[in-house]
């Protein structure tokens, strides 16, 4: 049953889509990260969404929470497994098994300052367990091959936007009677 639901929502969105491509782009409701305390932020988002983040201990944090290079990797395997589930649902393949792992390797030194290379990470890998009754191999890793194609985190990855940063300067008199 929940397997119908999800196909025809997205056949409902492709539908609505095909029809107004227009109504396809717009812009995602902004999300705040504030700092705590130490390294540890708290983010959130317009619909309410919380999240928090902390570094580990070997750079200063206090490891209590994920810090964001796993919230990264988290949104590539979330992201990717979803796009498989919503493909196999729109196919009619009941999956039972679906997980996908996600590896990073990464220079530290970069983090630090130490090294003139830019901070990002070196690579990324996913690996994509899947399982349905009744579909071929093939079809299995078809499936799996259009997610990874298909997911919007993954391919942002892949074909990074361009990325502007505003600095707003608060001076700490104006920052205090705002808290206070």
């Amino acid at each position: 049953m929940e397997q119908a639901r999800i196909r025809e929502s997205l056949e409902r969105a492709s539908d609505a889509l095909a029809k107004n491509p227009a109504m396809a782009r717009g812009t995602a409701a902004p999300l705040t990260a504030r700092l705590i305390d130490g390294l540890r932020l708290e983010v959130k988002g317009a619909g309410g969404e919380t999240v928090c983040t902390d570094m580990p201990k070997m750079v200063g944090g206090e490891g209590s929470a994920p810090n964001p290079g796993w919230l990264m990797r988290a949104s590539l395997a979330a992201c990717t497994a979803s796009v498989i589930a919503m493909r196999a649902a729109r196919l009619g393949v009941r999956l039972t098994l679906l997980e996908v792992d996600a590896v990073s390797d990464t220079d530290n030194r970069r983090l630090l300052g130490l090294d003139d290379a830019a901070a990002s990470v070196l690579a990324v890998r996913l690996r994509v367990r899947i399982g349905a009754h009744g579909a071929s191999d093939d079809a299995l890793r078809e499936i799996a091959a259009w997610g990874d194609a298909h997911s919007p985190v993954a391919c942002t990855m892949r074909m990074p936007p361009a990325i502007s940063t505003e600095v707003e300067i608060l001076r700490q008199e104006f920052s205090d009677k705002m808290r206070g």
